[in-house]
């Protein structure tokens, strides 16, 4: 008897076809980040944040169609995660960036160029590292959410000096090794954390619904998650610090 493996069975045409229309969707991305780069330009600011909403929820469910359509087994010469980091950085990273510039919300001059480029720059370094994504599915330092950061900057109208401040902390975040949440992915509070993110994405549409007069409640309730998105990522970043620790000690 040969110890050969069995021949593995080709992947069906259907099966094929779907992982090419998953890559397209997540390809998507691409026209999205575009678009929203045009809504800036042309001062469209609702348009630029909805298109924002509809890139967050392509990038929330491209991964899950991923895995369900085998895109790996499909089509393993494809790196589909190179594809998801080309498109998040378009959407989530210079997008949003050009959406600050546009609407007036970063400072005339040099310190707005610097401001600009503090992202731009740093998320150039989060994206390439190859430990962004970590085994247990956390980011690696700020996840490079600029779309967040833009949507409230916008939304609650807030200073040039806050959002300042905010680009500068979370540009240095990017390379402090904290374990951020990936709601989608970490196992822990994983459920919860899936719910959460769909009322999260909701109070999005209605205080881009509400906008210029976000009602406080549904202010409250949004920034409500990203307390809970800090809390869990910091609990999860001790975790993963202890557990460090425990297998360093020598049996």
């Amino acid at each position: 008897m040969s110890g050969d493996p069995a021949p593995t069975a080709p992947p069906s045409r259907g099966l094929r076809l779907a992982g090419a229309l998953v890559h397209l969707y997540t390809a998507l991305g691409t026209v999205l980040g575009f678009l929203i780069v045009v809504a800036a330009i042309d001062g469209d600011v609702e348009a630029a944040l909805w298109l924002g909403l509809a890139a967050l929820f392509v990038d929330g469910t491209d991964g899950m169609l991923a895995r369900r359509a085998q895109v790996k087994v499909t089509y393993p010469w494809f790196d589909g995660a190179l594809l998801d980091n080309i498109v998040d950085y378009l959407t989530y990273v210079f997008a949003p960036v050009v959406l600050l510039w546009t609407t007036g919300h970063l400072p005339e001059g040099l310190p707005g160029y610097v401001l600009a480029a503090l992202p731009l720059l740093a998320s150039c370094y989060q994206f390439c590292r190859v430990d962004a994504k970590t085994e247990d599915h956390t980011f690696l330092g700020f996840p490079s959410y600029w779309n967040v950061v833009a949507f409230y900057a916008i939304v609650l109208d807030v200073s040039e000096p806050v959002l300042a401040v905010s680009l500068v902390v979370f540009s240095v975040l990017v390379f402090v090794p904290i374990r951020f949440l990936y709601p989608s992915r970490s196992g822990a509070l994983r459920t919860l954390s899936l719910v959460l993110s769909a009322v999260w994405a909701v109070t999005y549409a209605v205080l881009l619904a509400q906008y210029p007069d976000p009602h406080p409640l549904v202010v409250a309730v949004s920034l409500a998650y990203l307390v809970y998105y800090w809390g869990v990522s910091l609990w999860l970043t001790a975790v993963a610090a202890r557990r460090r620790r425990a297998e360093a000690v020598p049996a």
